[in-house]
């Protein structure tokens, strides 16, 4: 693990997004509540938070954090069709939040696959990306 003492506890916030690819029919199904294992969003939404909470535990080396606020949304997206999944991670520490923020979305949108394989198994996840990150050293915000 990287050294952290000596670093300045700051606020950081990382915002991560990634988005799922369905048929139309797939993404009426799942907005009508008409999915086989029930409630897709509000379970994908749980599933990213606490993904969050346990990024230490998936991805070596990761710190261990006392996270502030994780938040999850998934956005219909008629044009894509599908959803758009985004994550916002917030915390006061000595270290940054942005794999926090990417496992959000990543498990989120597994989750969302998962709860909606029944209707289509060609759903595709895409564009796992970082968005913003600041506080620390540097901030970053992606074009």
């Amino acid at each position: 693990m990287v050294d952290v003492a000596d670093k300045a506890v700051t606020k950081r916030t990382a915002v991560a997004g990634c988005q799922v690819r369905m048929s139309m029919s797939t993404l009426e199904a799942i907005l009508g509540g008409n999915a086989p294992k029930g409630d897709v969003l509000g379970t994908a939404r749980i599933a990213g938070i606490m993904a969050a909470k346990q990024t230490a535990n998936l991805i070596p080396l990761c710190h261990p954090l006392p996270l502030s606020q994780v938040l999850v949304e998934l956005t219909p997206d008629r044009e894509l069709p599908g959803f758009q999944i985004r994550s916002t991670v917030i915390i006061k520490a000595e270290t940054g939040v942005e794999m926090e923020a990417l496992t959000a979305v990543s498990i989120a949108a597994l989750t969302l696959y998962d709860m909606a394989k029944a209707l289509e198994k060609s759903m595709q996840i895409e564009n796992i990306r970082l968005i913003s990150k600041t506080g620390g050293k540097s901030d970053f915000v992606a074009e």
